[in-house]
C-alpha cells in the first residue's frame, strides 16, 4: 500500500468564521445560503446550464494575459504582467507602487512614441502584444500634480506608521501577523529549517495563556514589534509661508514651496517645479499596505504622539470639511455614477467583469464619502438647507448626497411608533435597496444609500434624484403613496419593472383601494415611492416595507396567532410597527412549503406517506406532466396541493407575500375577501415557521456544532442566516436555558447574554450621547463605561470646566458634579441606573429577564467577561479605548478616565455588491472539491481567484475566503509551501478587512499555525497558536468548544518538541472541554484520551497512560463496534502500553533487587517522530490521509464516475424542474 494524495475531507471540526452553513470541506467557506438563493433567484435555472460556457470563456480570457517591457528611466527595463481588460492607469498605479518607480508620479506611458489614453483598456490599443516595450515618460508638473506627488510621498514615508490605522482614516488598518512570523514566511524557504535544532525553540507560552489563567491582558493585542522603531526621515514636510510663488517666479516654471526638516535637524526648502522633486521611501509586505475597500475601525489604540503633518492638516481644511465640496465643478455626481455603472452591459463574461468591478468600486467611495458627509453634518461642519428649523428636522447637502437624521420629523411616523420607528426605518429602506439591487432588474433604479450611527445619532446618506428638490413631493411621486396610503397611485410601466421583482422577491400583486374607493394596483408595499427623474429614469425609494410584517411582533386586534407562536407568549409589544421577517426566512419558509407542496402532491397520488426527498419530488414534478396534457386526477391533485400549501396560483406553486396586509390606513376591496384571508393565514404561518422550525434548528446547529458563534457578531450572524431577527434573542436564550442539553450550550448562552446586555446598554447610550456636547465627550464616554463595567460604587463624572464660568464664579471646586444645564443631565448617571435601565430594557425589548443589579453580579451569575464586555460595547457603540490594562474590579476608583477614550468612530451600514461570476466558479470549485476532483476543484478556486481580485481588487472577505481554500488544498495536495503562501495572505487580509481579533482571524492563525508545522516552522507555528488562544480568550473565554481544537493543535505541537508537563496541560484541557460540549462518549473525547495517553507514554508514565487509552478504547467499542479500525487500532496500542509498563516494572525490580550490579535492558522511550504528530494535528484538524491500493484506487475512480453520471442526469432533471414547475404554461387554466 501506498500514501496517495487522496484527502477525505471529513467535518469532525466544522471551521466557523463570518458563515455558519459552509458547503465547503470542514465548513470551509464563506457564503450563506441566502446568497446561494440569491443566485438561484438571479436567473432561475440559467445558472446551471449557464455555467459551463463561462467556465470556457474565463480561461479563454485568462489565457490571453500577457507581458509587456516597461523602461523607466534611471532603471533597468522590467517585465510586467497585464490583462487585456486592465486600464493604462492600472499599470500607472502599479508603477506608483513599485520599489524601484515609486517616486514618480508624474509620467505617461508610451509606445512607439505615442501617448496612451490613461483610460484606455490594454485591448483596445494598437500594436499592443506580447513583449511591448512601453516607456515611462516624465511629463511636466502643473500644481495638481506638485499636490499630488507631496500626498503621494506622504503616503510613503507613511506606509510603516499604524496612525491612520488607528484613526480609522483613507482605509488603513491594523495587521500584526508580521510580529508573530518574524517577516514574510515566504523568506521562511531560504532560512534553515528548525526540525532539527529542537533545543534552541523557546516554546513558554506566556502566562495569561496558560488553561485556567484569570488574567486577560488587554495590551497583547496589539504586540509591538521588539526591533520596530517609527522609521522617521523628515521631522516636518510642510507647504512654506513663502506660497505662492511671485510672478517673476512663475514664469520660471515655480509652482509651489515646501519646508523640509530631516531627523538630523536640516532645514531645507525645496521649490517644486514644472520639472520636478524626488524623494525616497521604504517597504514592507504589500497586503499590509494596500487600503480595504471599506474602512475598518480599531476598538483600541495606544496612546501615540500627535505629529506634524501639514499634508494631514491641509487635507483635513480642504476635503474633510466640505469647503472643497461646496465649489462647482469639484463634486462627484454620485447618483449619476451609481446608476451609470448600473446600466454598463452584462451580455457576456469581459462586460460583466467591467460592470461589477466599476459598481463596486462607485459603491466604496460612496459609502466612503457618505461617512464623512455623515460625521460632518453631527460634528456640526456642515450648514443645513433649513436650517431655521429645529435640530432635529433639519436636513442637509453635502458633496451631492443627501443627509437625514433618524427622528420622527412632522409626526411622519406617529402612528407606527414615532422616533422608534424612524430610527428603524432606515436599515428596513437599506435592506430593500440590497435586495432590488441583487435582483438587478433592467431599467428600474434605487438611490445610493448608507446608514451610518454616530455621537448617538442615525443619519441616513443618500444618491440625489436629478430634479427632486426643484418641485413638491406631491407631483413627484407617480406610484404608491406619500401618506401610508390614504391617497395611492399607480403607473403602467412601474407595474411592469415591478413585475419583474415580485417572483424573486416573493412580493403578491394586489389592489388596495384610494380615496376615491377605486382600486388601485400595485406590485410592492404602498410606501414603495417612483419617482421618475428629470434623467428619465424610473426610481424607487423608501423600500421599508420590501418584506412582510413579523406578527409575532405586531399585535392586531380580532387576529390569533397560530397555538405554537401563542404558547411563546407572541404576539409581543413592540416599540415600533415596523418590524418586518428577514428575507432568508422568507426563502426558507418558500423552500419548507415546497416540501409540503410535494407531500401533498404525493399523498394525493397515493405515493409515499413520508416527505419525499428531491429526487421524488423532481420524478412528482415529471410526472404531472404528460405530453399530452394532463390526466384530470393529476390536475386535481395539483389543485389541491397547491391550496394546502398557500400557493397564489392553483396550477403551480408560487408563494408571495401582500406586504400591506396588515398596515394600518391601506384598505382592500371587498370583493378579495377570500385572498386577504388567505394572505392573512401565510404570514401567521410564516411566523410560526421562525418559532417553531428555525429558532429549534438554530439551537440544534450549536448543538452538533454545525453553527459556532463565538462573539456577538458571529451570534448575530448565525441568526441572520437562518432568517431570525436579533429582537428573538431573548426568546432564543430563553429556549436553550430550557432545553434539556444545557450544559452543552453554555457558550451560546453566554454569548447571547453578553450580546443581550452590550445591546440594550448600547441603547441606553445612543440616547445618552445626545445629550452631550461635543467639549465633554470623553468625559462622558468614560463616565458611561465606568458606570456599566467599574466595580467602584461611587463613579462620578469630573466635567468640563467652562473657562468663562469658572473666572466670573472664582474658587469654585473644578470638579464640579453635574446637577443644572441640560447639557449636563449625562453626568447625573449612576451604575446602579445604568443597570437598572439595562435590566429594564432587555425586558422590554428582548422579553428577557436579567437576573442581576450591577456588572459583578452580572459576570458572577453568567460567567462573563468584563474585557469581553468592553470590546462588544466599544465595537457597537463606535468607542475606541486606550490600549492599557484596566482595573475593572477596584472599589477604590473608577477604571476608566477621559484620557483613555481616544475616539468615537462611525458604525457604518451599505450595501455589498457582489462579483456574481466569482461566486459562481467559487462555488462550482467548492463542489468538486467535495466530489474528490481536487486538482479540478483547485483550477476553478484559483479562477475565481482571478476574478475576485478583478472586481474587488486585492482585499476582500470573499477573497480571504478564497485564498484560505487553496491554501487547504494545496496542502491536502503536497503543496506545503504553497500552502503557506496562500494562508498568510488569508491571515493579513483576515486582519486587514474584518479586524485583528475577529473569530474568522483566529480561524485563520490555526490554519497557518498547521502549515508552519508542517514547513518545519515549529517556533511560529507555537506563537501563532498561543497569539489564536490569546485572541479567543480575549473574545469568549475559555469555555468554548473551539478552545479545545485550538489547545490540541497546541497540545500536539508541544509534545513535539518534548515539553511533556506544558503539553498535558493543554490536552487535559482539551479533553475536558471535549468532554462538556460534545458528551463524554463522543468519538472526539476518544481521541483527545489517545493524546493524552500518547505524552504519558512519552513520559514513561505508563500507568495514566493506560487508564486514557483504555477510557478512549470503551469509547470507540461502544460507538464504532469492534470490528472498526479505529477500536483495533486503540486495542493494539494498549497492548504495547501493557508490555511497555510490565518492562518497566521489571526493570524496576531487577534494580531493587541487584542494586547497581542489575543487567538492564535499555527501556524504548521515544520522542514522537514529526511525521506521526503531523498526522495527528490532521486528523484533528479534520484532514484525513487514507492509504489506497492500486485496486482501492481503481474502485474509487470507478465510484468516482458512476456519481458524475448519476449528477448529469440529476442535472437534466433539476431542467426539466425549471421548465415544469412552471406548470402555467402547461396546466388547462379555468
Amino acid at each position: 500500500m501506498d500514501w496517495c494524495d487522496i484527502a477525505v475531507l471529513s467535518s469532525v471540526l466544522p471551521i466557523t468564521g463570518y458563515s455558519t452553513d459552509r458547503a465547503v470541506m470542514n465548513g470551509d467557506g464563506e457564503h450563506s445560503q441566502t446568497e446561494q438563493t440569491e443566485s438561484k433567484q438571479d436567473g432561475g435555472g440559467d445558472t446551471e446550464q449557464g455555467e459551463d460556457p463561462n467556465e470556457q470563456e474565463v480561461i479563454v480570457i485568462q489565457d490571453t494575459g500577457f507581458t509587456v517591457k516597461i523602461q523607466a528611466p534611471g532603471t533597468d527595463t522590467f517585465d510586467l504582467q497585464v490583462s487585456p481588460q486592465e486600464m493604462v492607469q492600472e499599470i500607472h498605479q502599479v508603477l506608483m507602487d513599485r520599489e524601484d518607480t515609486c517616486h514618480r508620479t508624474c509620467f505617461s506611458l508610451q509606445l512607439d512614441g505615442n501617448v496612451l489614453d490613461n483610460f484606455a483598456e490594454l485591448k483596445s490599443i494598437e500594436g499592443l502584444q506580447e513583449g511591448s516595450l512601453l516607456k515611462v515618460v516624465e511629463e511636466p508638473y502643473t500644481v495638481r500634480e506638485a499636490r499630488i506627488h507631496v500626498r503621494h510621498i506622504r503616503d510613503l514615508l507613511k506606509s510603516l506608521d499604524p496612525s491612520d490605522a488607528y484613526n480609522g482614516v483613507d482605509c488603513n488598518s491594523l495587521s500584526f501577523l508580521s510580529v508573530f512570523t518574524d517577516g514574510d514566511l515566504g523568506e521562511s524557504e531560504k532560512r534553515k529549517k528548525k526540525g532539527s535544532e529542537l533545543e534552541q525553540i523557546d516554546c513558554t507560552p506566556p502566562e495569561h495563556i496558560l488553561p485556567g489563567s484569570k488574567e486577560h491582558p488587554l495590551v497583547p493585542l496589539q504586540p509591538q514589534n521588539k526591533d520596530w522603531k517609527p522609521l522617521q526621515c523628515l521631522k516636518v514636510l510642510t507647504m512654506s509661508g513663502w506660497n505662492p510663488p511671485p510672478g517673476n517666479r512663475k514664469m520660471h516654471g515655480d509652482l509651489m514651496y515646501l519646508y523640509i526638516v530631516t531627523v538630523e535637524e536640516r532645514h531645507v526648502s525645496i521649490t517644486a517645479s514644472t520639472r520636478g522633486f524626488y524623494l525616497n521611501q521604504v517597504q514592507r509586505h504589500p497586503f499590509e499596505r494596500i487600503a480595504t475597500p471599506f474602512q475598518v475601525y480599531s476598538w483600541t489604540a495606544p496612546q501615540v504622539d500627535h505629529a506634524m503633518d501639514c499634508v494631514r492638516a491641509e487635507d483635513a481644511y480642504t476635503s474633510r470639511l466640505g469647503y472643497e465640496e461646496h465649489i462647482p465643478g469639484q463634486t462627484r455626481d454620485w447618483n449619476e455614477e451609481l446608476q451609470t455603472t448600473r446600466e454598463l452591459g452584462r451580455k457576456n463574461l469581459p462586460e460583466r467583469l467591467l460592470r461589477e468591478r466599476a459598481i463596486f468600486k462607485v459603491h466604496s467611495d460612496f459609502a466612503a464619502a457618505a461617512t464623512r458627509g455623515a460625521m460632518a453634518v453631527i460634528d456640526g461642519n456642515v450648514m443645513a438647507i433649513n436650517p431655521g428649523e429645529e435640530t432635529r428636522m433639519q436636513m442637509f447637502i453635502w458633496n451631492n448626497i443627501f443627509f437625514s437624521l433618524g427622528f420622527d420629523v412632522r409626526d411622519h411616523y406617529r402612528e407606527l411608533g414615532g422616533d422608534s420607528a424612524a430610527h428603524a426605518a432606515p436599515t428596513n429602506d437599506l435592506n430593500g435597496v440590497r435586495a432590488y439591487g441583487a435582483v438587478d432588474v433592467e431599467g428600474l433604479y434605487t438611490l445610493g444609500t448608507v446608514v451610518v450611527d454616530y455621537r448617538g445619532y442615525r443619519v441616513t446618506a443618500q444618491s440625489i434624484i436629478p430634479g427632486i428638490l426643484e418641485r413638491e413631493q406631491e407631483q413627484s411621486v407617480i406610484y404608491g403613496s406619500i401618506d401610508f396610503g390614504k391617497t395611492v397611485v399607480s403607473h403602467p410601466k412601474y407595474l411592469e419593472l415591478l413585475e419583474k421583482t415580485s417572483r424573486p422577491l416573493k412580493v403578491h400583486r394586489h389592489a388596495v383601494l384610494n380615496e376615491k374607493d377605486e382600486p388601485v394596483e400595485l406590485c410592492s408595499s404602498v410606501e414603495c415611492k417612483g419617482i421618475i427623474g428629470n434623467d428619465g429614469r424610473h426610481y424607487i425609494l423608501d423600500l421599508l416595507r420590501t418584506f412582510p410584517p413579523d406578527l409575532n411582533f405586531l399585535p392586531v386586534e380580532g387576529e390569533e396567532l397560530p397555538t405554537e407562536c401563542q404558547q411563546l407568549g407572541f404576539p409581543r409589544q413592540h416599540r415600533h410597527r415596523l418590524a418586518c421577517l428577514r428575507q432568508e426566512l422568507i426563502e426558507a419558509f418558500v423552500e419548507h412549503r415546497y416540501k409540503c407542496l410535494c407531500v401533498a402532491a404525493s399523498a394525493g397520488k397515493e405515493a409515499e406517506e413520508s416527505i419525499p426527498g428531491l429526487a421524488q419530488v423532481k420524478e412528482l414534478a415529471h410526472s404531472l406532466v404528460t405530453e399530452d396534457g394532463f390526466d384530470p386526477k393529476s390536475r386535481e391533485v395539483v389543485v389541491n396541493a397547491c391550496k394546502a400549501v398557500g400557493s397564489i396560483s392553483n396550477t403551480s406553486f408560487d408563494i408571495r407575500f401582500n406586504p400591506d396586509i396588515f398596515s394600518p390606513g391601506v384598505r382592500f376591496s371587498d370583493d378579495n375577501t377570500e385572498d386577504i384571508k388567505k394572505q392573512k393565514q401565510l404570514l401567521k404561518d410564516a411566523g410560526a415557521f421562525l418559532v417553531s422550525c428555525q429558532i429549534p434548528s438554530l439551537v440544534k446547529d450549536c448543538l452538533d456544532h454545525t453553527a459556532l458563534p463565538m462573539d456577538g457578531a458571529t451570534l448575530t450572524e448565525a441568526f441572520h442566516q437562518r432568517g431570525i431577527n436579533v429582537r428573538y434573542l431573548g426568546t432564543v436564550l430563553e429556549f436553550i436555558d430550557k432545553a434539556p442539553t444545557r450544559a452543552q450550550l453554555d457558550h451560546v448562552f453566554r454569548i447571547g447574554i453578553t450580546e443581550l446586555i452590550t445591546r440594550c446598554a448600547k441603547h441606553i447610550f445612543k440616547t445618552y450621547l445626545q445629550g452631550v456636547e461635543l467639549s465633554a465627550l470623553s468625559v462622558a464616554v468614560s463616565h458611561f463605561l465606568n458606570c456599566f463595567l467599574s466595580s467602584f460604587p461611587d463613579v462620578v463624572a469630573h466635567l468640563p470646566v467652562d473657562e468663562l464660568a469658572s473666572r466670573r464664579k472664582n474658587r469654585r471646586r473644578r470638579n464640579r458634579v453635574a446637577g443644572g444645564g441640560d447639557n449636563t443631565a449625562w453626568a447625573s448617571l449612576t451604575p446602579s441606573d445604568l443597570w437598572r435601565n439595562i435590566v429594564s430594557e432587555a425586558q422590554e425589548y428582548y422579553h428577557f429577564t436579567l437576573q442581576c443589579e450591577s456588572v459583578d453580579q452580572a459576570v458572577e451569575r453568567y460567567g462573563l467577561q468584563k474585557i469581553t464586555l468592553l470590546r462588544e460595547i466599544s465595537l457597537k457603540a463606535g468607542i475606541q479605548v486606550l490600549l492599557k490594562e484596566y482595573n475593572f474590579d477596584s472599589r477604590h476608583k473608577p477604571s476608566f478616565t477621559e484620557e483613555d477614550i481616544l475616539n468615537i468612530f462611525p458604525v457604518v451600514k451599505h450595501v455589498n455588491p457582489k462579483a456574481s461570476d466569482a461566486f459562481h466558479f467559487f462555488q462550482s470549485g467548492q463542489a468538486k472539491v467535495q466530489q474528490g476532483f481536487l486538482k479540478e476543484g483547485c483550477e476553478l478556486i484559483n479562477e475565481a481567484l482571478n476574478l475576485f481580485n478583478n472586481v474587488y481588487g486585492a482585499m476582500h472577505v470573499e477573497i480571504c475566503a478564497c485564498l484560505r481554500l487553496l491554501a487547504r488544498l494545496n496542502y491536502i495536495m503536497g503543496d506545503h509551501p504553497e500552502a503557506l503562501s496562500n494562508q498568510q495572505k488569508a491571515v493579513l487580509m483576515s486582519e486587514r478587512v474584518l479586524g485583528i481579533e475577529h473569530p474568522n482571524t483566529i480561524q485563520e492563525y490555526m490554519h497557518l499555525a498547521l502549515y508552519c508545522f508542517a514547513n518545519g516552522q515549529l517556533s511560529t507555528a507555537l506563537k501563532l497558536l498561543y497569539r489564536a488562544r490569546y485572541l479567543m480568550l480575549l473574545v469568549c473565554g475559555e469555555d468554548h468548544p473551539e478552545m479545545a481544537l485550538l489547545d490540541s493543535n497546541i497540545g500536539l505541537v508541544l509534545h513535539g518538541v518534548m515539553e511533556y508537563d506544558l503539553s498535558l496541560r493543554f490536552l487535559e484541557n482539551a479533553l475536558l472541554i471535549n468532554s462538556k460540549y460534545h458528551g463524554p462518549r463522543s468519538l472526539k473525547v476518544a481521541l483527545s484520551h489517545h493524546l493524552v495517553a500518547r505524552v504519558y507514554e512519552s513520559k514513561a508514565e505508563f500507568r495514566s497512560a493506560l487508564q486514557h487509552e483504555k477510557e478512549g478504547y470503551t469509547i470507540y467499542k461502544n460507538q464504532v463496534g469492534e470490528a472498526h479500525e479505529k477500536t483495533k487500532e486503540s486495542s493494539e496500542y494498549l497492548k504495547y502500553l501493557t508490555q511497555q509498563a510490565v518492562a518497566l516494572q521489571r526493570t524496576m525490580n531487577e534494580i531493587y533487587k541487584n542494586g547497581s550490579n542489575a543487567s538492564i535492558m535499555p527501556l524504548k522511550f521515544t520522542a514522537p517522530s514529526m511525521a506521526s504528530v503531523l498526522e495527528q494535528l490532521n486528523v484533528i484538524n479534520g484532514i484525513i490521509f487514507i492509504p489506497l491500493s492500486q485496486k482501492d484506487l481503481e474502485n474509487l475512480k470507478a465510484e468516482v464516475q458512476r456519481r458524475q453520471q448519476l449528477q448529469e442526469s440529476g442535472k437534466n432533471e433539476e431542467q426539466l424542474e425549471n421548465s415544469q414547475l412552471e406548470l402555467e404554461d402547461k396546466l388547462p387554466v379555468d
